[in-house]
This record gives C-alpha cells, structure tokens and sequence, in this order.
C-alpha cells in the first residue's frame, strides 16, 4: 500500500508541475489573435535568410527580441512557433 501511495504522489506531483505548460502563452496567444505579427516576422527572417543569417542565430534572436521587446529566451521561443506553423520555408 505505501507503494501505490508513493507512485500516486509522484504522479500527482507531476501532473501539477505540467499544469503551467499547458496553459496558453499570452505571446504565443497574441500571434493567434494577430497574424499579421506572424506574417512581418516570416518577412524579415527570410530576409535574414537571404543574407545567410539562420532564424535561430544569436542575430536573429536578438533582431526579434529588439523589435518585439521581448528578452531574448521569449524572442528565441516566439520565432520557433512562428517558424513552424507560419513559415517553414525559413531556416
């Protein structure tokens, strides 16, 4: 019975340290509700595509955390979920 009781706990405890995940992103939220954010960004990545910059360079991280005001782990973030749904086409 103590077993069960422990592997109930972790589990509990795990599925409560998940709940903040699951909850939607005010950024990632405010991309859905705009698309015109999305599309502006896949513009100047590809840009920086064009020059040779990857989307996921420490320049293009800071390009987009400068023009959004976002610190550089939620700009990082923001242009991983803009890539993959809206232009994947950028690398």
């Amino acid at each position: 019975m103590l077993r069960r009781t422990g592997w109930l706990g972790l589990w509990a405890l795990s599925a409560s340290l998940a709940l903040p995940a699951l909850a939607a992103s005010p950024l990632l939220e405010s991309v859905k509700q705009n698309p015109q954010i999305a599309r502006n960004l896949c513009g100047e990545l590809r840009g920086l595509n064009a020059k040779g910059v990857s989307a996921t360079s420490p320049q293009a991280v800071a390009l987009v955390a400068s023009r959004q005001g976002l610190n550089s782990t939620d700009a990082e973030i923001l242009t991983t979920y803009v890539v993959g749904l809206h232009c994947p086409d950028v690398r």
